[in-house]
């Protein structure tokens, strides 16, 4: 029977992926530091910097894959859990935040929220409420469980919670079993199952936008795929991507990829499996949605026999929640015991890929100094020269192309790979940066008035900068009296008023630019807020420290005392504890109910 098919949608336009692109830095200067920021990074930068989120798409036009019920087979039903009685004298305890509402449908940009995240074989105990990103959690004393309550009626049980409805809370609630031999999630319920793929087509009839269309394609994926419909979830999680891709959005964009990583290593097709989970694992994700990536590339490792690979992924999603998940503890557990298994019959397999052989990119030649000529040229993987030793300075190759001067040369040329010319240094740059999203910063005289140029050297971005930063996210920080950002055509999207661009990432990092999610923090005036790509501000500059948190803004009063906003800006955490770290528990602590569904 045919899960009812969308109805015609209405006319739309359909955008181009907003991906991250890659690029590469020229070394710049440590940024300032100031008291409670964070942690200094590898290199110097007197002004950091960093590039916002490209304005919201238009709605993706293309219609969703119509799914197929498949006919109803047997499976093995998940025993209902029992609610534990109520006791005596007592009252249910309070929520830890009595400002979030119930619990809307869960949404994949959220940080939690891919496939259904497998169980081991024994029933799991009641799901976690389902994550929204927009249900803002509030910092406060929990409330104490046990109180007995005046006048309340102590014998009566209290009522219980209707069981959800919507298809996206039900599928979230589902605790699926786990294959010790495939680790491969099983339906408790397949019935269940196909009730809520109907509900997602049934959304998917009145979703219009591109950010309902990529989750709900990508979630109805899911539930096909676990009912043994490869073909339907392939078509699903492939329009999920690029509908999630026309957001622009790092998480939403990591959520479909994962997915349908999902649905190709169940079909077998590993190399693009494995080529999707990396590119969907950004150290700027929670880290609950990151350690969920490493478990299921762990898996699709040991599909091939990568068993090494494969404990390097069980370790590191174990690392990221340092012992806080006792559910990824007992997959994890039966995920080795099938390693030990399969290692014990056929061996540990292959040494583990690097991240580059994943995404399938060849190595580009690296530099190499010869000591006895004093001058550089270019060697392969294996170190065998591939470019011969005739440069007194070279750059690192990006984009398959880098910047090198002759001995006898004050001025840069431009080579590829193979060592043939692109921009001679006839053309008069004294100072240039690498390539990224297909253009360079270079200057005539070195020492400012920065212009961009593309490999065929044509000017796209005129000359007029005292500073620049290379592109990152289709944007590059750029310096004319104060810092602001252009994007690829040279459009001035944040105007040139402020004092620099530190943005510090909570793992220590500092971004040389936007960061992936296209969020920069300003400085003004010695304060720190943060501008989004379209230079829209959301965060005034109000505060003496601030650093970018996956699902958050930790700020500081520069006095040792931290707190939070949420992404919209507002306050979220009460500037009270004494470490960033301390925020970060606390922030943990609110999205204790989160789960990713993959």
């Amino acid at each position: 029977m045919s899960a009812p098919a969308d109805p015609a949608p209405t006319a739309r336009e359909v955008r181009p992926s907003a991906g991250s692109e890659s690029w590469s830095a020229r070394p710049v200067s440590a940024p300032p530091t100031h008291s409670g920021s964070a942690a200094a990074p590898d290199f110097a930068s007197p002004d950091p910097v960093s590039a916002p989120p490209a304005p919201l798409p238009a709605p993706v036009s293309v219609p969703p894959a119509q799914v197929s019920a498949p006919p109803a087979r047997s499976g093995p039903e998940l025993p209902a859990q029992p609610a534990a009685p109520a006791q005596p004298g007592s009252a249910p305890p309070a929520p830890a935040s009595a400002s979030v509402p119930g619990p809307p449908a869960p949404d994949a940009s959220a940080p939690p929220m891919l496939a259904p995240a497998a169980e081991s074989t024994r029933p799991v105990s009641a799901p976690p409420a389902p994550a929204d990103d927009s249900a803002r959690p509030v910092s406060g004393a929990p409330a104490a469980s046990g109180a007995a309550v005046p006048g309340a009626d102590t014998t009566t049980e209290p009522e219980r919670p209707e069981p959800p409805t919507d298809p996206e809370q039900v599928l979230a609630a589902i605790r699926w079993r786990l294959d010790p031999e495939t680790l491969r999630e099983e339906a408790p319920d397949p019935e269940e199952l196909r009730a809520v793929r109907d509900g997602l087509t049934a959304k998917l009839g009145v979703a219009l936008d591109n950010r309902s269309r990529a989750r709900l394609l990508s979630l109805r994926s899911v539930a096909s795929r676990l009912l043994g419909d490869l073909d339907d979830a392939l078509a699903d999680g492939r329009l999920a991507v690029t509908y999630a891709e026309a957001t622009g959005e790092l998480r939403r964009t990591a959520l479909a990829r994962a997915r349908l990583a999902q649905v190709l290593r169940w079909r077998g097709e590993h190399p693009e499996a494995d080529r999707l989970f990396a590119e969907a694992n950004s150290a700027e994700l929670p880290d609950r949605l990151r350690a969920a990536l490493h478990e299921h590339a762990g898996r699709s490792c040991l599909d091939q026999g990568r068993l090494i690979e494969a404990c390097d992924h069980f370790e590191r999603a174990l690392d990221l929640r340092q012992g806080a998940d006792p559910e990824l503890v007992a997959r994890t557990a039966v995920a080795l015991d099938a390693v030990r298994d399969r290692a014990a019959a056929s061996g540990f397999g292959p040494w583990p890929r690097e991240r580059e052989a994943m995404l399938g990119g060849d190595r580009p030649p690296v530099p190499t100094f010869d000591e006895e000529l004093g001058l550089w040229g270019y060697a392969d993987a294996e170190g065998n020269l591939v470019i011969d030793h005739r440069y007194a300075e070279a750059q690192p190759f990006r984009e398959g192309m880098a910047w090198v001067r002759r001995p006898e040369a004050s001025r840069w040329a431009l080579i590829d790979t193979s060592g043939a010319g692109l921009i001679e240094a006839n053309n008069g740059y004294r100072a240039v940066g690498s390539f990224s999203a297909g253009l360079a910063w270079v200057s005539m005289d070195g020492k400012g008035n920065w212009m961009a140029v593309d490999p065929t050297n044509i000017v796209k971005i005129p000359p007029g900068f005292e500073d620049v930063r290379p592109f990152r996210g289709g944007l590059a920080a750029v310096r004319r009296g104060g810092w602001g950002a252009v994007d690829r055509n040279g459009q001035l999207l944040v105007p040139t008023r402020y004092h620099g661009f530190p943005t510090a990432l909570t793992d220590g990092r500092y971004v040389d630019g936007f960061t992936d999610e296209g969020l920069a923090v300003v400085e003004l005036a010695g304060r720190r807020g943060v501008v989004d790509r379209t230079g829209r501000v959301v965060v005034e500059p109000a505060y003496r420290a601030l650093v970018i948190h996956p699902v958050a803004f930790l700020v500081g009063d520069g006095a040792g005392r931290w707190g939070a906003l949420d992404r919209h800006g507002e306050p979220l955490i009460d500037p009270v504890h004494p470490s960033r770290a301390k925020v970060v528990a606390e922030i943990d602590r609110l999205l204790a109910d989160t789960s990713p569904v993959l």
